[in-house]
């Protein structure tokens, strides 16, 4: 009975018990290294000025007791909504933004974006308070 060359016996399988080692130790290398690494941080550039808009927003309120006011007169919903489109008309550029109690359901909130973009006030936002 021949073996092959130098008496040994050919191996038809493959030892993958070194590679799932060195897998097992990238692994935890890249789970310990990729907290510390933080992709999200953009460096912007800056300007000469700050940007200012054309045109102050009109800030609509939500109050808790879900009273609407506009620029700090309480209206009815017709009532502001005549009101913007009639800014609207005569400057496209106007933003609107509105400013809801952080008590107000979030479902009221929609709903009155939701009334602005209806009547084809495209420039609509939010008013947050930064964290302190």
């Amino acid at each position: 009975m021949a073996r092959g060359r130098g008496g040994r016996r050919l191996m038809n399988q493959i030892n993958v018990v070194p590679y799932i080692d060195v897998t097992l130790v990238l692994l935890v290398i890249f789970m310990i290294t990729a907290p510390m690494s933080n992709p999200g941080v953009v460096e912007l550039p800056s300007v000469g000025q700050a940007l200012k808009q054309p045109v102050a927003p009109m800030v609509i309120s939500i109050k808790a007791d879900k009273t609407l006011d506009l620029d700090g007169k309480v209206m009815q919903r017709d009532e502001i909504l005549f009101a913007v489109r009639q800014k609207t008309e005569t400057n496209p550029e106007q933003s609107v933004v509105i400013a809801a109690d952080k008590n107000v359901k979030y479902e009221d909130v929609v709903s009155v974006m939701d009334l602005l973009k209806q009547n084809k006030v495209e420039k609509v936002g939010l008013l947050l308070k930064p964290a302190s």
